[in-house]
């Protein structure tokens, strides 16, 4: 009779229904596999175009400091995702909070998928995937405090921040168990889990560190901030496309949302440029194609192209807003406007998809107030003040912690003559006589 079991199995393949009643493991999907390392790899390369955005933007003695800060979190995070971020993350819940440590050191994780997570790639794809994520999101924090962040501070600040604010949630949002899943929260590709928690962190980070020496200069190059403002967009393709889990229709919908929304964002900006200030800018148009990108980011999987639209608009204008009136208004230093773009439009995005949501784009989801369903926008919502709550308030108390531990900010005197030669002892441009 098994034998009989056994033969029917090898004939109709793994993916047979009667097979995974009597214990088949889950089939590895070349196609897919595939594309979720394609979008590891891009979804890793945003990193140093992170580096390349926010180090034009700084100040040319700075530049360095920026882009040693981004390829550390490269490292370091790597090493605390591969020792325990991951399992903490996503693996087996306790108690809708965090996630044991089951798969501590990649214990368990493997060759053969995960069904809870990527029925069709193996396990240590998906983990390698969610890496890229861990990596970035403590990244974008550096827009708020660069110039005056001691690189002690930094690594300390940012193995502890991922490990008791990011990993918890991301356990909360995407985590098997997580209550903020549970309670029907969607984030596609990290709105809440990346943007939202990393923009409240920089602006606790602008609030405990104060204003920069001196007064604000504009960008030292902005070609270079061009680079990396392409390389997030291209690398964006990774983040929210991949984010579908597979090489299927999600992923191109996703892939096509992503791109509409960042074109409308970046349009956007420029005219309110052009409206407020008389001309259109160079540093408006990308500045506003990266809130754009962070807004359709929790989106991506759920709404229409024409829907990203109205998403990326309304991003540019909450974003400017903030960047514009809000920051001189309330006088907080957010150097780069990490809180200003990620955490405003994070927000929006999270809210943008309480409205703009399908479940005809994806039956995974549900439909939003447009598709006649309050009841997300509210749950959109309450995800929202949680994650920016704990978000805020953690970071906060780390920020003091390390500044008590090893101190946060650099001397007077350190600042003035750049993070380049006191932090590092190197140069980004050496002037010939």
């Amino acid at each position: 009779m098994w034998s009989l079991i056994a033969v029917t199995a090898l004939v109709l393949g793994p993916r047979c229904a009667f097979a995974q009643q009597v214990g088949a493991t889950p089939a590895v999907d070349s196609g897919d596999t595939a594309w979720m390392l394609a979008s590891a790899g891009l979804v890793l390369l945003m990193t140093p175009g992170l580096a390349f955005f926010y180090g034009g933007l700084v100040r040319r003695k700075n530049v360095l400091s920026i882009l040693m800060q981004c390829f550390t979190a490269m490292c370091v995070v790597t090493l605390q995702w591969i020792l325990c971020g991951y399992s903490l993350a996503f693996g087996p819940d306790v108690r809708g909070i965090i996630g044991n440590l089951q798969w501590a050191f990649l214990h368990g994780v493997g060759g053969a998928p995960n069904p809870d997570y990527a029925a069709t790639v193996p396990h240590s794809a998906f983990m390698a995937f969610q890496l890229k994520f861990a990596i970035i999101t403590p990244a974008l924090i550096i827009g708020a405090y660069a110039e005056r962040f001691r690189f002690a501070a930094f690594c300390l600040f940012s193995v502890l921040w991922t490990t008791l604010v990011y990993d918890p949630v991301a356990h909360w949002v995407w985590g098997v168990g997580g209550f903020v899943r549970e309670m029907g929260a969607l984030d596609f590709a990290g709105g809440t889990v990346v943007h939202i928690n990393a923009g409240m962190a920089a602006l606790a980070a602008a609030l405990v560190l104060g204003r920069r020496c001196g007064a604000a200069s504009p960008p030292h190059s902005l070609p270079l901030a061009i680079l990396g403002a392409g390389m997030l967009w291209f690398g964006w393709f990774g983040f929210n496309a991949g984010s579908a889990l597979g090489a299927n229709a999600l992923a191109a919908n996703a892939f096509v949302t992503t791109h509409v929304a960042t074109a409308a964002a970046g349009i956007t900006w420029a005219a309110c440029d052009w409206l407020y200030h008389g001309r259109p800018t160079t540093l408006g148009m990308i500045t506003g194609a990266v809130a754009g990108l962070v807004a359709v980011t929790p989106a991506c999987g759920f709404v229409s192209a024409m829907d990203a639209i109205w998403i990326g608009l309304g991003a540019s204008l909450a974003c400017f807003c903030a960047v514009t009136f809000a920051k001189a208004k309330f006088g907080y230093d957010d150097s780069l406007d990490a809180f200003g773009v990620h955490g405003v439009g994070g927000i929006w995005g999270a809210l943008a998809t309480g409205l703009w949501a399908q479940k005809a784009v994806n039956p995974a989801g549900a439909d939003g107030l447009f598709g006649g369903n309050p009841g997300l926008l509210l749950v959109q919502f309450k995800a929202v003040v949680i994650t920016a709550a704990f978000a805020f308030a953690a970071s906060w108390v780390l920020l003091r912690l390390v500044d008590a531990v090893v101190g946060l900010r650099v001397s007077e005197h350190e600042e003035r003559v750049g993070l380049d030669l006191t932090q590092h002892r190197e140069a980004a441009y050496t002037i010939l006589e």
